[in-house]
């Protein structure tokens, strides 16, 4: 399978023994932003071709000579099924259209094509073909269970499944020039996974963050698009905006779901024809930037309250990824803690602390709404009040009181649970066996430590004496 990066994206093939054609419609195509188009006037080019570039869409004529462009479509559509060939020719008959179709032709054009009615085709080809590679990728991903490019979420902690298949997703869909919308919670990485996918894309360009959250409509559109001078009141110099700073890189938008309807519209702009206006300027640019979008909201829910645009919102999940909570990968707590335990202790100046082995048990019983934000902020609190030993618990369980004392069981855990104790001596258990036996696997999990115990049970450690004192 050939390489599909930016530095090697899918062309466009354009073949026709009529060289006026091949440069109107090469032309055409370049003018709209097809960034790599190739022509043969040669019909028996075209296999050679095939073999040596990556090519995503073929645009053929019928009659040629040497290769009729109806043998060659046969050729094509056996030995190459997964590149979409577009017929465009003179010829108007309906017959020769649908053999065309049934030789398994992506589309069918008749001479003159508008151009609209051209760029549509092609667009729509290249997608599916981006498509069909990508569905390709991910299986191959996903069946092996690798990573090729590992190093790109060194900064991301996690060995969990739930996170390697968010991995693996972001290889695949790297190269990709289709808006990324990341979704997650707060505190669950997503300018994380934003700037990996912007190292895995290979682009020149530069990665331009920008939060914008609480932004009007003015200071968006200065922000992202820059003005001309005297484009208002004291815009006595022009400005650059972000936009052009990421040229030939990538423009991450952080909590995309709080923009205004007229900046969303923008936006859209900026998505549907790669082009915006600086203000104060009736001339567009060209972007060249790709987008990558997030949130910690559910952007389905505001589409339904019409908040946030719903052709908006799918140009943006050209690619969605969804970082799953720090709750729902609870195995991957001791790697952050370890993680987080080497960066507080080197950047406060002190030994690393041993984490008690009771640390997890208490960690993995907390529901964390931060995230790992949170444990961050509980390690970094932890080793700041540390002196020497063992690392204390104590702040820890300060931090978990100042959040209610969440103790988060999921849906599925919950059913297992349920599951469990109806299976429990094939009858339904007596209050008295269920107290007893969450308190024994309470204590079994805590290591013996009560406090721990009455967190994951979500009692006070004086109600967890009264329990075991009256159990025996």
């Amino acid at each position: 399978m050939k390489s599909d990066s930016p530095s090697n994206p899918p062309s466009v093939l354009l073949v026709d023994d009529e060289d006026q054609i091949l440069f109107s419609s090469a032309t055409l195509l370049r003018r709209a932003s097809f960034r790599n188009v190739t022509t043969v006037s040669d019909s028996r080019e075209v296999i050679p071709l095939l073999a040596r570039e990556n090519v995503g869409a073929i645009v053929l004529d019928l009659f040629m000579p040497h290769v009729s462009g109806t043998d060659l479509l046969v050729d094509l559509c056996r030995d190459f099924p997964q590149i979409p060939v577009i017929v465009m020719t003179a010829a108007h008959d309906l017959e020769t259209a649908v053999d065309c179709m049934k030789k398994g032709a992506f589309d069918y054009l008749l001479k003159p094509v508008e151009n609209a009615r051209f760029i549509s085709s092609v667009t729509k080809a290249l997608e599916i073909f981006t498509l069909k590679k990508r569905m390709a990728l991910l299986e191959q991903h996903l069946f092996t269970g690798r990573l090729d490019h590992p190093d790109a979420f060194s900064s991301i902690v996690g060995a969990s499944r739930k996170m390697l298949a968010v991995f693996q997703y972001c290889e695949v869909i790297a190269a990709s020039r289709q808006p990324v919308l990341v979704t997650g919670e707060t505190g669950t990485g997503k300018e994380l996974i934003a700037r990996a996918i912007h190292q895995l894309s290979g682009v020149s360009g530069r990665f331009v963050p920008v939060n914008v959250a609480g932004l009007d409509d003015t200071i968006f559109t200065d922000t992202l698009f820059g003005h001309r001078r005297g484009a208002f009141t004291g815009a006595n110099e022009p400005r650059q905006g972000l936009i052009e700073s990421a040229v030939d890189g990538t423009l991450f938008l952080d909590e995309i779901g709080d923009l205004s309807e007229s900046s969303q519209v923008k936006l859209l702009r900026l998505l549907q024809e790669q082009e915006y206006y600086p203000m104060g300027s009736d001339v567009p640019k060209k972007s060249t930037a790709r987008i990558i979008a997030s949130t910690n909201r559910d952007v389905r829910d505001a589409v339904a309250g019409k908040t946030f645009r719903n052709d908006l919102y799918y140009r943006l999940c050209g690619h969605c990824v969804v970082l799953p909570p720090l709750r729902e990968r609870r195995e991957d707590i001791p790697l952050l803690v370890e993680h987080f335990l080497r960066n507080a202790s080197h950047s406060l100046g002190k030994r690393r602390p041993s984490p008690p082995p009771e640390l997890f048990s208490l960690l993995s019983a907390h529901a964390f709404p931060g995230n790992v934000r949170e444990l961050e902020a509980m390690v970094f609190d932890a080793v700041a009040r540390h002196s020497s030993g063992v690392l204390s618990l104590a702040s820890f369980r300060d931090a978990i009181a100042r959040e209610g004392g969440a103790v988060s069981v999921t849906k599925p855990e919950a059913a297992e649970m349920d599951s469990h104790l109806l299976r429990f001596s094939g009858r339904l258990p007596t209050l008295k066996e269920a107290d007893a036996l969450l308190l024994n696997e309470a204590m079994k999990r805590s290591g013996g430590n009560q406090g721990i115990a009455a967190s994951l049970l979500g009692i006070t450690r004086s109600a967890l004496n009264k329990r075991l004192r009256k159990g025996g």
